[in-house]
């Protein structure tokens, strides 16, 4: 731990600024769907950060950074915001953010066994520790009980959105080792329009492919869905991931994803004040089990 914790300061905010994020992108994702929205916030966040970078920096791009930053930055965007970040947004027309965001407490454990393999990192028996009580946590909410009213032992929640909310937690983490890879000393915010800009990019090759622009024109035009967009793009793409990154380098991976993956604690309260949703003793106990694996992960 770094003497001044500006690491676990960011990695705690990040966590508070996502389960905002994730609360407003599940409104937009419902009310315009998941292609349409990924593109459009991150086109909305690029214009954040051209604002902020030619004001705080005195460049509208990225322009100052290293060849090997765009490099490995590009790959981590590509990774983390196309292929994760759909994977997540799809998951929410199946279920509640509160458990996509859970499952995606998986990400820190898939940023350590990356970050072992790229970046060298260690895992002792704690670490292992650690994977057991988050997997736990996490099975105890997915396999929780039936209701009364249903007479069979199937899931609660649907496959395809339990899948879909793991591909957006491994694109996660192995995002997090490219970004720590690409970004070494350079500026997180700068790092971020890279990636947001990777993002792009690569969602306009998805969306053409897909031939889904006509959705993305009815998603701009949709007053329903902009403004949980604008609120969620600020929380999301401009502050919280630029945060992430300004956690991965003051402290290690492990350390800031495990911050990071307090999400599901944060996302209690708002997913019942802001969808009603009803919560019982089960969801609460695997939350906070899955929570405190990550602390004993990288303990």
């Amino acid at each position: 731990m770094q003497a001044s914790h500006i690491g676990e300061i960011a990695g705690v905010i990040t966590a508070i600024c996502w389960s905002a994020s994730a609360l407003y992108f599940s409104l937009a994702t419902r009310r315009a769907g998941p292609l349409a929205v990924n593109i459009a916030r991150l086109v909305i966040a690029m214009g954040m950060f051209l604002v902020w970078s030619k004001i705080m920096r005195g460049f509208w791009t990225p322009s100052d950074a290293s060849p090997e930053a765009w490099k490995w930055l590009s790959i981590s965007g590509l990774v983390g915001f196309v292929a994760g970040d759909y994977c997540l947004f799809k998951s929410y027309s199946y279920q509640s953010a509160k458990l996509s965001m859970l499952i995606m407490s998986l990400a820190p454990p898939v940023a350590a066994l990356t970050g072992a393999i790229i970046l060298h990192e260690k895992l002792t028996w704690l670490n292992a520790l650690g994977m057991v009580l988050v997997l736990s946590g996490i099975a105890i909410v997915i396999l929780k009980s039936p209701e009364p009213e249903t007479n069979n032992s199937r899931l609660n929640y649907p496959v395809k959105g339990l899948l879909l909310a793991l591909g957006g937690a491994i694109g996660q983490g192995i995002g997090a080792v490219f970004s720590k890879l690409g970004m070494g000393n350079y500026d997180p915010f700068a790092s971020s329009q890279i990636r947001v800009i990777t993002g792009i990019i690569g969602f306009i090759v998805i969306i053409t492919l897909a031939k889904q622009w006509r959705s993305v024109g009815f998603t701009l035009k949709n007053n329903k869905a902009i403004g949980p967009l604008l609120i969620g793009s600020f929380f999301g793409p401009f502050l919280g991931v630029s945060l992430s990154l300004l956690s991965f380098q003051y402290t290690s991976v492990g350390v800031a994803s495990t911050l990071i993956a307090t999400v599901p604690i944060f996302i209690l309260i708002p997913s019942v004040i802001v969808f009603h949703e009803k919560l019982n003793w089960k969801e609460v106990a695997g939350a906070f089990l899955a929570v405190t694996g990550m602390v004993i992960f990288f303990f």
